[in-house]
């Protein structure tokens, strides 16, 4: 608790600093917001294990580090540009790049543009008085209730500005990528992303954080948040990856609201990180809206992922689907926690949960808590978990047509992964994505697996389906 408090001690001088150097480059209204966030932090303080939400899931590491503010880091330009990362996304893309937490301007023509698509950096957004931004900044993701939304609400400097006409269809993905800096000491970067879609409009956004070969073992914190707003009938394909340092901790916040007639499909992938924690809320605040959620998280080593989802039906005539897949290798440890609120007006809602796990070696653990609270009576809603291992008898099958065991292994798991990275449009990213599977599991040879294991993936934990 003394490590706690003195960690708080140090944001609190930080904060102070903060608007000092900020007071004269910000309206007043985003100062209020960002002193109001940060009281809020301040408040609560760091979640404990105590607190339900995080039950399973300690943020104590983040007490044993006094982490630099990114902003008071100048990333030389040359090491920027000279990135391998920077310039990995598809020629035909529209991307962002932010490298050590800032906007690098000279990778990102805006020549490019179609029109009704603005796409600028979160710090030249403040600069000019976006009305925008001042009409959806920090209107959806909760800092009252999110201590980590809150922390970022206060102290976020830069990340991306996406706004898109009404009935614009852009058929060019939106990429925001980010990648961490070399640093001696390690850093906190607070990456902040607005997405406004107009009524009928469409667009595709990736969102990236990725770590060079040479910083993959470097420690640092990812605090981000991203809040999603779409009109009336507008379209969104969302992705995200991420792939950070092995020593890295990844916390990040993904809030969308839709409004009548509106769809959102968010996909989540997550490799890196000693530790990633992930919040998805989709808030279906208009009769017809609907919500997809996908994910799949890759651990191995001693590497630790909590996904916690919470689709929040306001209205009523809404739907939503929900896939979330683990693979879990080593020693690693996982959790998911996904949530389905009914609200007592939402009649006529149809949601589907599932949350099914792979467990490759003896020691790994998945906690997994599918969740629904329902105030209606006319709805349609299920949901289940399973847990469960390789079968032995696949295994054989495969080996008795001249593959490997290691090779089999592999095989059997991708086609695991590929109900997630299959929902994946672009053949490009999503071949890529399949590859990294691969690539993050691949280890020596272990053992045979016993003959005892089941068909497919044995279950070793029940699944629960329940229907209003």
């Amino acid at each position: 608790m003394i490590a706690v408090k003195e960690q708080q001690e140090i944001y609190f001088k930080s904060f102070a600093e903060f608007e000092k150097r900020r007071a004269a480059k910000e309206p007043s209204w985003l100062q209020a917001i960002r002193k109001r966030a940060f009281d809020h932090f301040a408040d609560s303080g760091f979640p404990t294990t105590r607190n339900e939400e995080w039950k399973y899931t300690s943020v104590a590491p983040l007490t044993r580090v006094s982490f630099r503010p990114a902003a008071d880091y100048l990333a030389p330009k040359g090491a920027r540009q000279s990135s391998e990362l920077l310039q990995s996304n598809p020629a035909d893309s529209i991307a962002l790049y932010f490298y050590a937490g800032q906007f690098v301007e000279e990778l990102t023509p805006a020549s490019n543009l179609p029109p009704g698509v603005k796409v600028t950096s979160l710090a030249k957004a403040i600069a000019s008085g976006s009305p925008l931004l001042e009409k959806h900044f920090a209107r959806y993701a909760e800092s009252t209730q999110q201590p980590f939304v809150a922390l970022n609400t206060a102290f976020a400097e830069d990340g991306a500005l996406v706004e898109i006409s009404p009935d614009v269809v852009l058929s060019q993905p939106i990429y925001l990528c980010y990648v961490a800096g070399p640093s001696h000491e390690p850093l906190i970067y607070h990456p902040r992303n607005l997405v406004v879609l107009g009524r009928g409009s469409q667009a595709t956004v990736v969102e990236q954080y990725l770590s060079p070969g040479q910083q993959n073992q470097q420690l640092y914190f990812t605090n981000a948040v991203t809040e999603l707003a779409l009109g009336e009938n507008a379209r969104v394909d969302y992705i995200k990856e991420q792939d950070e340092s092995r020593q890295a901790i990844h916390i990040a916040t993904l809030h969308f609201h839709l409004e009548r007639s509106s769809s959102a499909t968010a996909t989540s992938i997550g490799f890196g990180g000693s530790l990633d924690r992930e919040d998805v809320i989709a808030v279906l605040d208009g009769p017809g809206a609907e919500c997809t959620l996908n994910g799949l998280y890759v651990t191995t080593g001693s590497q630790h992922v909590d996904n916690h989802t919470t689709i929040d039906h306001a209205k009523p005539h809404c739907s939503s689907r929900e896939l979330y897949k683990g693979i879990l290798d080593g020693k690693s440890t996982g959790v998911f926690n996904g949530k389905i609120v009914v609200r007592k007006d939402a009649q006529k809602t149809d949601s589907k949960q599932s949350n099914k796990n792979l467990l490759l070696a003896e020691d790994c653990v998945i906690n997994t808590k599918p969740q629904l609270e329902i105030y209606a009576d006319d709805v349609k809603c299920t949901h289940g978990a399973t847990i469960g291992q390789i079968d032995a008898e696949s295994i054989f099958y495969l080996r008795s047509r001249g593959i490997g065991h290691e090779q089999a292994r592999a095989m059997l798991t991708l086609a695991f992964a590929n109900d997630v990275l299959g929902k994946i449009k672009s053949e490009p990213l999503r071949a890529r994505l399949a590859e990294l599977v691969v690539e993050k599991l691949a280890r020596k040879p272990a053992p045979e697996p016993a003959a005892d294991m089941g068909i497919g993936t044995r279950e070793r934990a029940s699944s629960s389906m329940h229907e209003h």
